[in-house]
């Protein structure tokens, strides 16, 4: 678990700089969740550590395999100065914990909520998770284990999460998308759904 723990460390240095905070949540029943906050230019960007000391196991299975199995990191960017986004701390190190609390697999296209702000002001309770592999790459691991996978978080207002139950993950990208929406304003409104 340290080891990849260290290793997961290590390519966040790499593909973020230096970490300029971090801080360490440990919920009851679960392994302790550091975030680590790096400073881009105007962007802030925050990653989780420690989600991926384990695999994430299928709910539908009856043992969860200590070895194998996807395993993730969670990084969300917004841009700095315009909100209290270093509240988002304890909201992201929630959702990073939801495979041990709920024994879900956190995977791309899926919503994940907290049911409360995700910082104070925000506009957005809940976030989309995309593809890895852009902006920090898959870490492999030794086999027989998953590599880690860095997931970006897209925050989602109330309207965005629920269209996207409806229509899916991709049409909301696009949405998104067509109109140029700034998905790292920590202040953006809705993108227009009709």
């Amino acid at each position: 678990m340290g080891e990849v723990l260290a290793l997961v460390e290590a390519r966040l240095r790499t593909a973020l700089g230096e970490p300029d905070a971090r801080a360490a949540v440990t919920f009851l029943g679960t392994d302790r969740i550091e975030v680590l906050r790096f400073m881009d230019g105007d962007l802030v960007r925050y990653a989780t550590l420690g989600m991926s000391a384990q695999p994430m196991a299928d709910p539908t299975s009856a043992l969860a395999d200590p070895v194998k199995g996807p395993r993730a990191e969670l990084v969300l960017s917004v841009r700095g100065g315009l909100a209290e986004t270093d509240k988002v701390l304890r909201p992201l190190a929630v959702l990073a914990a939801t495979p041990q609390v709920e024994g879900v697999v956190v995977a791309p296209g899926a919503s994940l909520d907290v049911g409360e702000p995700l910082w104070p002001g925000a506009p957005f309770s809940s976030v989309l998770v995309a593809e890895s592999g852009g902006l920090v790459e898959d870490l492999e691991l030794d086999h027989p284990m998953d590599p880690v996978r860095f997931l970006p978080l897209l925050p989602m207002t109330a309207n965005e999460a629920a269209w996207k139950r409806v229509h899916g993950a991709q049409a909301l990208e696009e949405r998104w998308l067509i109109q140029g929406t700034d998905l790292r304003d920590p202040l953006r409104r809705s993108v227009n759904l009709d």
